[in-house]
């Protein structure tokens, strides 16, 4: 016979029960979870103060952007004056051109300077003698370490009219080159710095993805009769597909940053109309000429712009699914 209701009963709904005991089990694995990752936890907190501290909290100033901000009422207290600041920066000729020396020299940083590191790391993968591998490695991640003063100076000497390079140039053509002060040898002469300096410490990143493709890929390759120039092209590039996206993702994002001390040290007055970006011009104009809400209107369209072009790249990187080879 049917079960009989109390009067006034209501009656369960089906599998009430089960969705019951599934929470309390699911809840009893999360709280679980948790206690064992106290300790990581723990060790996560001082990473999230300092993002917060320095990293975001800091984010508050770029109010004064919008304001016509003095020292005196401060960054609250300062007269809000909405785009004007926006205005005055891009109806200025030298605010465009900073622009476009910054658009110009960051891109063809990335795209000049960007197949280096992986042409890098596929040949030292290729090297077979550790101790020749190891002799070249700490040689191209050496200039990593020194800073730009350094860097800098030894470029100056090589470069500068009385310089080793102009000793050699002056044998063959009788007279020197003025390498600083031309403005497409600057440029050359600053990809090239940038790649020397920093192409072997990114190479790292490459050498540690090389090692997650499966040796028994090129041992097949081989069996098909690929030399060493076809299993690079069909096996180790496209091991190293994701890695190549992701590097690229991160180096859009910078496409708007020129370092300063790289420029700074390298630059002279008479290529300024190349060599002036938007990092120098923030330190001359914010810093020495005391502009800061229209040099904080600068920085904050530099940050969007780059957000724009991480969003476009990843955007793009997941249409094509990673597969670019």
């Amino acid at each position: 016979m049917e079960a009989q209701h109390t009067a006034g009963a209501p009656a369960e709904l089906p599998g009430s029960e089960g969705r019951e005991l599934a929470n309390k089990r699911r809840r009893f694995w999360h709280s679980r979870r948790f206690r064992q990752n106290v300790p990581l936890w723990t060790m996560f907190i001082p990473v999230a103060v300092f993002y917060l501290v320095v990293k975001y909290t800091p984010m508050l100033g770029l109010v004064i952007a919008f304001k016509n901000y003095t020292f005196y009422e401060g960054i609250w207290g300062s007269q809000w004056v909405g785009l004007d600041n926006f205005n005055n920066l891009f109806t200025q000729a030298q605010s465009v051109q900073i622009i476009r020396n910054t658009l110009v020299l960051s891109v063809l940083s990335v795209f000049v300077g960007f197949p280096f590191p992986i042409i890098l790391a596929v040949l030292l993968n290729e090297v077979r003698r550790s101790w020749f591998k190891r002799i070249v490695q700490t040689l191209v991640y050496m200039p990593h370490f020194f800073s730009w003063v350094i860097i800098g100076g030894i470029v100056i000497t090589l470069f500068s009219q009385g310089g080793i390079m102009n000793s050699a140039v002056e044998t063959i053509r009788g007279e020197a080159y003025p390498f600083l002060f031309h403005e497409w040898s600057w440029i050359s002469i600053f990809l090239g710095s940038g790649i020397w300096k920093e192409a072997g410490f990114s190479a790292i990143v490459y050498l540690a993805a090389l090692t997650s493709i499966d040796p028994s890929l090129y041992e097949a390759a081989g069996m098909d009769g690929a030399g060493k120039w076809k299993q690079m092209r069909h096996v180790t590039l496209p091991g190293l597909s994701s890695t190549i996206v992701l590097m690229l993702i991160l180096a859009m994002g910078r496409v708007m940053e020129v370092g300063f001390d790289q420029v700074y040290v390298l630059q002279n007055p008479i290529v300024s109309n190349i060599s002036e970006v938007i990092s120098t011009f923030i330190y001359r104009t914010g810093l020495q000429g005391g502009q800061f809400s229209l040099t904080a209107a600068l920085g904050l369209f530099e940050s969007l712009v780059g957000l724009v072009l991480v969003l476009i790249t990843n955007a793009i990187a997941r249409r094509f699914n990673h597969q670019l080879w």
